[in-house]
């Protein structure tokens, strides 16, 4: 028999509906969806909207271990890059085992925080060394089987990274943990498709940044496949790669990108921080997803995405926390139209012709998250995975408002708590705002920091 629930509210493609009852079935996919229902005794009686639940397009799992700690003015010039010097003291010293525990207790705040998907940006590839483990997959098993156990759906994406800067410079030390040739990674990639195999699991193609592949390279591994595997790339995040991109090639990265390569909707462009107009046009035309990440990208001081006139060319987006400073759909997304008010000294800068900044932020970020996913979700609807969030009904907050009054209370004047339920592939993962593991988790997640900081 199916499983079902009944909600007084939830958001369906087609908007808000009331008494909703949602089927799936063992495998955690939804079968109907009927509005104006009433509750059957043998269905979960939700006490609150329910709403789709978030794809994270993009994460650095391991790097939840520093968040908070590199917090101190020790340079003048403090930038991205002298961040990136305290991250690789820290990937020098992790072991499979901690990164495992830090990413299973990362992933279950991300549910509790209501993203029932991730895409696992994983270019910690081989032991402190830069040798490859005996099974040259033990770090990709490792941060699937912390999402197993956790019970979040992932796209991994195990990152191509090769050298140390535009036109193939030789890595750095501190990148020996990353570096594969091209054939060792497609090797990789071959071992990790089986892995990726079965329900809430995607395997994409991830170039770590154009400053650590070649073109050659780009072009092999997409010739490698004729699936529709997602296509990752971090891209612009900073003014200093974007001025040594035109030095190298007189290209703006974004620019090169597109002048070289056929980008399409499979890509997601993490960050492209520094877009200007012309590479803002060949985004939207190309369908490919901007993967914003708000709160890392405030946190490096990367800059602000042109947001407003990427969403009014129509173009497509999705959030990620990144590097883990926060665990929050509620942040990501109040600071994306936040950075533009500020840019644009105006208020509700974001929005479509319903004109509801936080309808469409949520909606947008649905479907531009499960497009650079690759993966069925986001939508409450027949054939999509049952990944559900029920926020919390009896919050002050959220009683007596409707529609999309209620993701903007939560979303501009909320938090986490605010999110009481999560089902994952028609399972429930968080109940009344707890995860069933998250005690444990998080006792060998403070060990593994302890050991690796």
């Amino acid at each position: 028999m199916p499983k079902s629930l009944f909600a007084p509210t939830a958001l369906l493609p087609e908007g808000w509906a009331q008494n909703v009852l949602v089927e799936f079935d063992r495998s955690g996919i939804i079968t109907k969806v009927h509005v104006g229902a009433s509750a059957p005794q043998d269905a979960v009686q939700c006490q609150g909207p329910v709403i789709p639940g978030m794809p994270n397009l993009h994460s650095h799992a391991f790097q939840r271990a520093m968040a908070g700690l590199a917090e101190v003015a020790l340079n003048p010039e403090d930038s991205f890059w002298t961040w990136r010097d305290v991250m690789y003291r820290l990937v020098g010293r992790l072991t499979p085992d901690q990164v495992e525990d830090i990413a299973r207790y990362l992933y279950i705040d991300m549910l509790k925080a209501g993203y029932t998907a991730v895409a696992e940006f994983h270019y910690l590839h081989h032991d402190s060394d830069g040798r490859p483990y005996a099974d040259p997959a033990e770090m990709s098993r490792r941060v699937l089987r912390a999402a197993e156990r956790a019970g979040i759906g992932m796209t991994l994406l195990p990152v191509l990274y090769a050298h140390g800067g535009f036109g193939g410079r030789p890595p750095s030390d501190g990148q020996k943990r990353f570096i594969h040739s091209t054939d060792g990674y497609l090797k990789l990639q071959e071992t990790l498709a089986k892995d990726c195999q079965g329900p809430g699991r995607r395997l994409g193609f991830c170039f770590h940044s154009l400053r650590a592949v070649t073109l050659e390279q780009i072009k092999e591994v997409l010739g490698s496949s004729a699936d529709d595997r997602p296509v990752h790339v971090h891209i612009a995040e900073q003014q200093k790669e974007v001025d040594d991109c035109l030095a190298w090639s007189a290209l703006r990265p974004i620019e090169w990108l597109y002048d070289n390569v056929a980008v399409d909707g499979r890509w997601c462009l993490i960050h492209a921080t520094h877009a200007e107009a012309n590479e803002v046009t060949a985004m939207v035309t190309s369908g490919a997803v901007a993967g914003l990440c708000p709160t890392t990208e405030a946190n490096l001081g990367d800059g602000l995405f042109p947001a407003v006139d990427f969403a009014a060319a129509g173009g497509r987006f999705g959030i990620g926390s990144d590097s883990h400073v926060s665990l929050s759909v509620v942040e990501e997304l109040r600071w994306l139209e936040y950075g533009q008010r500020l840019k644009h000294e105006r208020r509700n800068r974001l929005h479509d012709a319903n004109k509801h900044v936080a309808g469409y932020l949520y909606r947008s970020a649905l479907a531009g998250g499960a497009q650079a996913l690759g993966q069925n979700m986001g939508r409450i609807s027949v054939g999509s995975r049952a990944d559900l969030v029920v926020l919390d009904g009896q919050h002050p907050l959220l009683a007596h408002v409707e529609k999309d009054d209620i993701l903007g209370r939560w979303l501009f004047a909320g938090l986490n708590r605010m999110v009481k339920d999560v089902m994952v592939g028609g399972d429930w993962v968080v109940q009344d705002g707890r995860h069933a593991d998250e005690i444990e988790a998080g006792r060998a997640f403070a060990a593994a920091v302890k050991a690796a900081i």
